[in-house]
This record gives C-alpha cells, sequence and structure tokens, in this order.
C-alpha cells in the first residue's frame, strides 16, 4: 500500500475571528503524472493566503498517480483535516478516484484534469481544464483544412484515451477524415514499437497520440524511429517542458491545441486570458526559474480564481469547516460567471462545470524546441 506523503502546508497570519477555510489538494506529484503534479504543488506557494478576511489554509497529499492512494488521501483530507473543498487530482483517473469521496461526503471539488462525470454524478465536481472534445475540434479542424484523410490514433489505455478515441470517432466522419488504427499504450510503459509498428503500417495520413506529460513522447519518437514521416498531432495534456525535453528535435513540428496560458505572450492583448497568463506565468517563473511555466499549474492558480470569486457569497449566512459552508461554496462555484483565467473565461451553469468556450483553446507547434503560436483562440 502507497504511504500518503504530506508535501506541504501553508497558511497565513489573519486577525479574523471566524473559521479557517481549509483546502485539501490531491496532487500527481510522483509517478506518470509527476511533470503535471509538481508544477501544481509549485503553484501552491503563489495561491492567495487570505480571501475576504478569511484565513485559508492549504493541504496537499501526493496520490503517486495512483486511483487507489487518490481515493485515500482524499478520505484523509475530509475526515481529518476537515477540508471545505478538494482540488484535485492530476490526471483523469486520479481525479475520478478523488471525485468518488467528494460525492459521498458532500464536499465540492475541482478537478485540475478534464474529468467529466455526467448527470446528478457532477452535482459536487467542477473542472478547470478543457474539455477533450474542445481540444478535439480545433486539432481536426487543423486536419481537414491541411488535406488530411486517415488518421491513426494511440493513445492511453484508460479513461482519458477512451474519452480522446470517442472524440475522434464523433468528429473525424464529420470532416470526411477515416480513422484507420486504433493503438493503446499504458502510462508506464517503457516500449510502444509493437503499436508503433502497426500504425506505420497502416499508412495514415497524420497521427494523433492521446497521452499526457512525458510519456507522450514515447510513441512519438518511436514512430519517428521507424520513418514515419507524416504530421503528429499531441493532446493539450502534453504540453509542458518536460515533454519537450524528453522527445527533442523528434516533435519538431508537431501540432497541439492548449490553454492559451501556453503562449501567453503571444496572445493579442485583447484576449482575456493575457493579463492572467502573464500575471500567473511571471510569478512562477521569477520563482522557479525562466522556461519552467507549465500549463498544468496554471490549472490550479484557475481553480483558485473561481474560488476567490465565490468565498464571500458562500460566507454569507455560513462560517467555514461546516455543512452549510461546503453547500454554499458548491453553488457559488456554479454560480460563477466571466471569470477570466490563464486558460480561458469561466462560465459555469448547473448544466455546465467546465465553463469554457473556444477562447479556452489555441493551435501552436513546435519550433526550435519552443511553442509557437498558430492559431490564437477567438
Amino acid at each position: 500500500m502507497k504511504k500518503l506523503i504530506p508535501l506541504l502546508l501553508s497558511a497565513a497570519v489573519s486577525t479574523a475571528v471566524h473559521a479557517d477555510i481549509n483546502i485539501g489538494l490531491v496532487l500527481s506529484t510522483t509517478g506518470p503524472g509527476a511533470s503535471l503534479g509538481i508544477p501544481e504543488q509549485n503553484t501552491v506557494a503563489l495561491l492567495p493566503q487570505e480571501i475576504a478576511g478569511q484565513r485559508i489554509n492549504y493541504t496537499v497529499l501526493d496520490d503517486a498517480t495512483d486511483s487507489t492512494a487518490a481515493t485515500r488521501a482524499a478520505r484523509k483530507l475530509v475526515s481529518e483535516n476537515k477540508v471545505d473543498l478538494l482540488i484535485g487530482s492530476s490526471t483523469v483517473p486520479t481525479s475520478a478516484a478523488v471525485a468518488q469521496v467528494a460525492r459521498e461526503t458532500n464536499t465540492p471539488q475541482i478537478a485540475l484534469a478534464p474529468f467529466a462525470p455526467s448527470g446528478d454524478a457532477r452535482h459536487w465536481i467542477f473542472t478547470v481544464a478543457q474539455t477533450n472534445l474542445l481540444m478535439a475540434d480545433a486539432l481536426v479542424k487543423h486536419m481537414q483544412e491541411n488535406g488530411v484523410k486517415t488518421v491513426g490514433y494511440i493513445g492511453y489505455n484508460d479513461v482519458w484515451g477512451e474519452d480522446w478515441h470517442k472524440a475522434l470517432e464523433e468528429l473525424l466522419p464529420k470532416a470526411g477524415i477515416k480513422l484507420v488504427r486504433n493503438e493503446r499504450f499504458n502510462r508506464t510503459d517503457s516500449s510502444v514499437s509493437g503499436q508503433a509498428l502497426k500504425i506505420k503500417a497502416a499508412n495514415p495520413d497524420a497521427v494523433l497520440i492521446g497521452a499526457t506529460g512525458t510519456p507522450a513522447a514515447l510513441p512519438h519518437t518511436e514512430l519517428r524511429r521507424l520513418g514515419y514521416k507524416g504530421p503528429i498531432y499531441h493532446t493539450h495534456g502534453a504540453a509542458n517542458s518536460a515533454f519537450l525535453r524528453i522527445g527533442g528535435k523528434d516533435l519538431e513540428g508537431s501540432i497541439l491545441a492548449v490553454g492559451p496560458v501556453v503562449v501567453w505572450d503571444q496572445l493579442p492583448d485583447s484576449h482575456p486570458s493575457k493579463a492572467p497568463g502573464k500575471h500567473y506565468a511571471e510569478a512562477y517563473e521569477a520563482k522557479y526559474g525562466a522556461g519552467s511555466l507549465s500549463p498544468f499549474g496554471a490549472y490550479l492558480y484557475d481553480a483558485m480564481q473561481l474560488v476567490e470569486a465565490a468565498i464571500p457569497s458562500a460566507l454569507q449566512g455560513s462560517e467555514a469547516g461546516t455543512v452549510e459552508f461546503r453547500q454554499k461554496l458548491r453553488d457559488a462555484l456554479e454560480q460563477s460567471s466571466g471569470v477570466a483565467g490563464s486558460h480561458g473565461v469561466y462560465s459555469l451553469s448547473a448544466d455546465d462545470h467546465f465553463g469554457h468556450d473556444q477562447r479556452a483553446r489555441a493551435l501552436i507547434t513546435i519550433k526550435d524546441g519552443q511553442w509557437q503560436l498558430l492559431e490564437a483562440p477567438q
């Protein structure tokens, strides 16, 4: 059994007489999702320590990118730390595990990965990451505009990989594109040569890799090693510096749909995410070094933008640490409207716990080892 490791406890000194607001974070700071979870953990130091006169306490637990550990961590945060809000986790499977606890305990959760429960299951669950369907739509449009007629897909053998496959099945036929191969691999695999050989043998015009972080570079480099010359597309889950470092020159020319914070300095000044993106990017790189910016840490920044907007309303007639406060916080989050974050503008409702529109995506390529904007979000 994996040991839960408390990574960080951050609190500010406050003169408020009311109970502190406790926020628990379940993050994948080790394991295959570490390139996502570490920048999220780093971002905790940049979060507000007081909101509406209330001190904010943050407790972070590592789930080691393991769903069982994520469940255990969430239960610990609710039962022992008495948190008012759960944030996390870093991947879709671990976010789903946290969501089970959030629903059972009536604790609001903000997932940092595009976990998408449906119907009544989403009541307590909100998500700041863009939906896979929204991002896939941008990639498929690019394929269509560039004459792609056949696509090979290689993705994770889990919820993330399946969700991207479903998005392709929905969007490709409408664009007149055929999916000619569907291959899967595990997040911990050290080789995908068999799957890459099958993709290459199908000879698709383009390949889409449905993976996140550094593991996303593995099928890409293997395809290039085998001599595949066509364009390779990636999901927004791959967009971090570790992915660039691992993939190296093989990644040149890749196409990704990403959150606007990835290329915040290339956005037009009129874009609502430019100012929040600049604020977060400059603060993060001032603390952790030039070039250290990660869109995954920015999801946590955006989550707290929503929380900061919701807390004043939630505190009216209730106090932190109570059932009433958790309910009011959930309700206030659901009524968020026009909250500008680094990844887009959030307008949530009872029917939409993501709250994104097309301003939440930018189409980019990789040139000389750097992100380059192809199409600004509209």
